[in-house]
């Protein structure tokens, strides 16, 4: 199998990279998006513009907030770098969660960064949390400051993670479930809800014989949706092209150091989408952050979401580009009439 050549967040952290498998069919959606304003579920906001809180709501009928019995629901919440907080069902995920100090891999003056907008939302502000999502074991995906403390604040949280995060994660945590690609796993919440996770192959991080990193394939309760999300943008065609996922989340925006990619996106975002047959595809913006150091001097950003919105028109017309605003939710709804 043909390696794809990465490189995360260091320029010599080169990465050969082999993808793995996905799972379940599409499903049948209406595309009717509409925006409702409220002030309860956004998170703390650094600029005034954005307190407020828009939801994107795709439902069967056109009724916006409405809550359909047995409906499956996703309420995403980006919190900028690689971060989000997703609610599926009334289950609630932290993703790869970067909330005390800077990303800096330890290095500063190579690369520190910090957030444009969710600057005041400290751990304190989290809702409780039922499980742990870590995609990477690089420190923008892993972070240790933030683990420290959060594994304070939640001692009992269930962790699923890459297995090339253990010798991190290991000593803070004790619930934790590694899973490779293909592998799955069963989170349950408080509320009984059940939610499916497999693990799907992400970037090597070193010689090509490495264990991948994770990306990750999420079923909402009732299986009427599924959800992809790799932060790098980085797979494999021949393993992906049997799956289906509803909603991608991927990066759109390609950043680029002199001869190494360390994040893809546009036509690579376009061919992901089209293989997953995906309906709604929302766009990361991991490289928009407050950064300085002699890394951060030489990235380049190569495309922008409007030109990735055309590429994709011309691919699949149908498919909707949904833009998330850091610290407030954007909600997908799947249709109550779903067999």
């Amino acid at each position: 199998m043909a390696n794809i050549v990465q490189c995360n967040s260091l320029p010599h952290l080169c990465k050969p990279s082999r993808i793995s498998t996905p799972l379940l069919s599409s499903i049948s959606l209406t595309r009717s998006i509409s925006n409702v304003s409220t002030t309860s579920n956004a998170l703390k906001l650094s600029t005034p513009r954005l307190n407020r809180t828009v939801s994107a709501v795709v439902s069967e009928e056109n009724a916006v907030g409405s809550n359909f019995s047995g409906t499956d629901v996703f309420k995403l919440t980006y919190l900028e770098g690689n971060s989000w907080l997703w609610d599926v069902d009334g289950l609630k995920i932290l993703v790869d969660p970067i909330l005390v100090g800077n990303l800096d891999f330890g290095i500063p003056w190579l690369y520190d960064a910090a957030k444009k907008y969710l600057k005041n939302f400290q751990l304190r502000d989290l809702p409780e949390i039922d499980c742990l999502l870590i995609t990477q074991s690089l420190d923008d995906h892993c972070h240790l400051n933030t683990l420290r403390p959060l594994s304070i604040k939640f001692p009992n949280l269930r962790v699923l993670a890459t297995p090339n995060a253990r010798p991190l994660l290991d000593p803070l945590f004790s619930n934790v479930t590694y899973i490779e690609p293909g592998q799955s796993s069963v989170i349950e919440a408080r509320n009984g809800s059940k939610v499916r996770v497999q693990a799907t192959a992400g970037p090597v991080l070193g010689p090509p014989w490495q264990r991948p990193e994770n990306g990750y394939l999420v079923n909402s309760t009732q299986g009427q949706l599924t959800l992809y999300y790799e932060p790098h943008c980085v797979y494999n065609k021949d393993l992906l092209e049997k799956e289906r996922a509803d909603i991608v989340i991927t990066p759109v925006i390609k950043q680029l150091l002199p001869k190494f990619t360390l994040v893809s996106g546009q036509e690579d975002a376009v061919r992901l989408a089209r293989l997953l047959h995906a309906k709604f595809i929302v766009p990361m913006k991991n490289g928009d952050l407050n950064s300085k150091g002699l890394l951060a001097s030489i990235i380049q950003a190569e495309g922008t979401i409007e030109s990735f919105k055309e590429l994709l028109s011309k691919e699949i017309p149908d498919a909707q580009v949904l833009e998330p605003t850091p610290g407030i939710p954007l909600e997908v709804q799947s249709p109550s009439n779903l067999p």
